[in-house]
């Protein structure tokens, strides 16, 4: 079978679904589409071919956004594929409209709502009436947590067949367990994922500045990219002795390893995958009561939960997780990983998409005899 992938990053399609594109690989002809970067390498390694395809996944200028859909369009009749599988907003969207217009059978993944719904006003109708024309043939649509898909469903934004997967799951062996760290030089609270006002950084910062009033001893690592300038910020707080900033790192899990707490005051996700890896580890989780957030952690029992936009809900749940013994951080941290080995297993993810890619061979077979 030849399967196309549409991606908008190659940091995504790598860190949270490699293994898929390596399982398909190994029966399969794949090709993945999408910017270049510094995974394409890594990613190729597992047998898959690249194409490049150059697009601004923020922008919404209408001229380039018809030229990716021609593109699509190009490439799908060159490889004529058997099917599509798309991730996030645009190649959602775009390719899905790249499929309609050529016959090809597609999956979508939606792996959260995005600002421009999450913000309302006209860029949501926008969206929305777009995602209504590049849902419309989908064969499945998959959905990182219940409210998103409530949400789609209940809009008529998708009409078809929809299915609930744990977000894309963690991988439990390269997020293995790790002995939880004293206490001795301090507790360090872990943020990782792009700077930017929707991730929360500046309730986080603002936070810390409340907390080290009262706990000296404890601090903060900040592991990202810059995806909006919050460099001066940063750098106030560093010099105050409150941050520790890292930039981007290939290799996440030895900050997940060496922190007391990863701490993700979100504004919205589809399913945080931030929260999953962390909780894989073994480390207690603070993070807000938004979908794709509220659903990966378990109130006191892994971690503690705290209102979105709100730096004083979230001072308050990281001084609930002060006030609590070196012990009870450590058994949190174990039940975080038991609720990850139940519920968001990455072989999950992969069974489902195996399943619905087998369903819809097994359609067009039918559908090929009789004719």
């Amino acid at each position: 079978m030849r399967i196309v992938i549409l991606a908008n990053a190659d940091i995504g399609l790598y860190k949270f679904r490699k293994e898929l594109v390596e399982k398909l690989c190994v029966d399969n002809e794949i090709y993945i589409v999408l910017p270049w970067g510094e995974f394409i390498e890594p990613l190729k390694q597992l047998g898959c071919e690249f194409v490049s395809l150059e697009f601004n996944r923020r922008g919404m200028n209408p001229v380039a956004d018809l030229g990716q859909i021609k593109r699509y369009i190009t490439l799908l009749k060159e490889i004529k594929p058997d099917v599509v599988l798309t991730y996030t907003i645009k190649p959602n969207i775009y390719g899905g409209m790249a499929c309609q217009m050529t016959k090809v059978p597609y999956l979508a993944n939606i792996t959260g709502l995005g600002t421009s719904i999450e913000n309302g006003g006209l860029l949501c109708f926008i969206s929305t009436m777009l995602y209504k024309v590049g849902l419309k043939s989908a064969s499945c649509v998959f959905f990182q947590n219940i409210d998103n898909q409530t949400y789609f469903v209940n809009r008529g934004i998708v009409k078809g067949r929809t299915r609930l997967i744990p977000g894309s799951g963690v991988n439990l062996q390269i997020h293995c367990v790790e002995p939880y760290p004293d206490d001795q030089d301090g507790i360090r609270f872990l943020f990782v994922g792009r700077i930017m006002k929707d991730k929360g950084i500046c309730e986080l910062l603002e936070s810390m500045y409340l907390i080290h009033k009262e706990y000296t001893n404890v601090t903060l690592d900040i592991v990202g990219g810059f995806d909006e300038d919050y460099s001066e910020m940063l750098r106030n707080a560093e010099q105050k002795g409150l941050v520790h900033y890292h930039g981007f790192q290939p290799d996440i899990h030895p900050f997940y390893k060496h922190c007391h707490c990863t701490v993700l005051p979100s504004y919205h996700e589809g399913t945080a995958n931030v929260i999953l890896e962390a909780s894989s580890t073994g480390r207690p989780v603070i993070t807000t009561r938004v979908p794709g957030c509220q659903e990966t952690f378990e109130e006191g029992i892994t971690g503690f939960g705290c209102e979105v936009k709100s730096t004083k809900s979230l001072a308050e749940a990281m001084r609930k997780f002060l006030s609590i013994s070196q012990n009870q951080r450590r058994e949190m941290g174990l039940a975080a990983r038991v609720k990850m080995e139940t519920e968001y297993d990455r072989n999950i993810v992969l069974e489902a998409y195996q399943e619905e890619i087998e369903l819809n061979s097994k359609k067009h077979q039918q559908g090929d005899e009789a004719i």
